[in-house]
């Protein structure tokens, strides 16, 4: 490592993020230009424990935030005061956060506060709606605001950028570090941390790989989602739904009902980022109202309907990898018994190219920092195939 390396923080505090930064982190290691450390919040404990243990990162400063039942005010007041006690310590050159959770939004608060550059990774998207998803839009348009160097994951997230008026020169299309992190989980050769998942997953039945947790869809659009996928299970009792379901009572009491008395539906724990590699490949397709996933299933050639009214990710919904199908019952079940059924309309949405990335989002994010601190030159921007 050079003398005058370049210090970057790198915030983080739940799954999505640990999996998407640590594709850069590894990048920003072996790059004697930078000397990189990791800051982690906690907000998701155990399964961002995992990602970290999986990917080989041992974090320099965990701030442990999480109190039970604390509001999102409180996530965010805690984390501003924490990572800005890193700040002091540290004194980085630059902070990069990921994304637009409470995290990402409160370490780029912190960190623009003290006149520290703020490197935005997978800036850019947008659904135009303020309260959907919730507060997400709301954080990633105010990291907009403090942010000196925006690495978008798509042309599409890049033109949002501009059309708000950020200085071109500011702004890097990457493609999505998610994608590197899944070309490099996919090369994984592990057993499950379940025995039964992977019996599940080499039984030979056709396997639906169901998500759902969004802070907009708790209540009666969840409770919508359960009954849909109970539905499914009825309907084709020769598919197996798979069904990692979230931690939050108010998912869970909303859901298990409608499904426990299923034997087609296996309702699990939340999946490690492995095993979810894992089952997402072995899925003949994926219900989910997760972000992430609609970038990393079309990697694998998975069609995926989505169960929300809007996304940030059009890409997916233009290359028609990607269909929306809200929180509503009948559309849930119609469209993804249409996928079972219809051979020629399962083919158009799985043969299609992955809009979001290349597996090399992290080289070109890291030329663009060497860029901004004026140590190298970016790379050309990302295209698709």
């Amino acid at each position: 490592m050079s003398a005058a390396a370049t210090k970057v923080a790198v915030v983080y505090g739940t799954r999505p993020e640990a999996i998407k930064v640590a594709p850069l982190i590894a990048a920003l290691e072996d790059d004697e230009r930078f000397d990189a450390t990791a800051v982690v919040t906690g907000q998701h404990r155990e399964m961002l424990d995992q990602v970290n243990s999986l990917f080989e990162i041992v974090p320099r400063y965990d701030l442990d935030l999480m109190r039970p039942g604390q509001s999102l005010n409180s996530i965010v007041a805690r984390a501003i005061d924490g990572v800005d006690d890193v700040m002091l310590i540290e004194r980085p050159d630059l902070v990069v956060v990921q994304g637009d959770t409470s995290t990402a939004m409160a370490a780029g608060l912190a960190a623009f506060n003290r006149g520290i550059k703020v490197v935005h990774l997978e800036a850019g998207l947008r659904t135009g709606d303020l309260d959907s998803p919730f507060p997400e839009e709301a954080n990633r348009r105010l990291l907009s605001q403090v942010s000196r160097l925006h690495l978008a994951p798509t042309a599409h997230a890049a033109e949002n950028l501009l059309r708000e008026g950020v200085d071109p020169d500011r702004v890097r299309v990457t493609g999505n570090t998610v994608i590197d992190a899944l070309l490099t989980a996919s090369r994984w050769v592990r057993p499950s941390d379940d025995p039964a998942l992977d019996a599940l997953l080499t039984e030979g039945r056709p396997i639906i790989l169901a998500t759902a947790h969004r802070r907009e869809n708790q209540g009666d659009a969840m409770a919508a989602i359960g009954s849909a996928l109970a539905d499914i299970a009825l309907a084709r009792p020769d598919v197996t739904i798979l069904l990692p379901l979230h931690r939050n009572p108010v998912v869970r009491d909303a859901v298990i009902p409608r499904v426990e008395h299923l034997q087609n539906v296996a309702v699990t724990a939340p999946l490690s980022y492995a095993d979810f590699t894992k089952a997402m490949a072995a899925a003949k397709l994926v219900l989910t109202d997760s972000g992430g996933v609609q970038e990393e299933a079309p990697s694998l050639g998975k069609p995926v309907l989505v169960m929300r009214d809007n996304t940030e990710r059009p890409e997916a919904l233009a290359a028609g990898t990607v269909r929306l199908v809200g929180a509503n019952r009948a559309r849930i079940v119609a469209e993804t018994l249409r996928l079972l059924d219809d051979p020629r309309a399962y083919a158009e949405m799985a043969n299609t190219a992955n809009p979001y990335g290349d597996g090399l989002a992290s080289r070109r994010a890291v030329a663009a920092m060497a860029e901004l601190v004026g140590t190298g030159k970016r790379e050309a921007d990302f295209v698709p195939a």
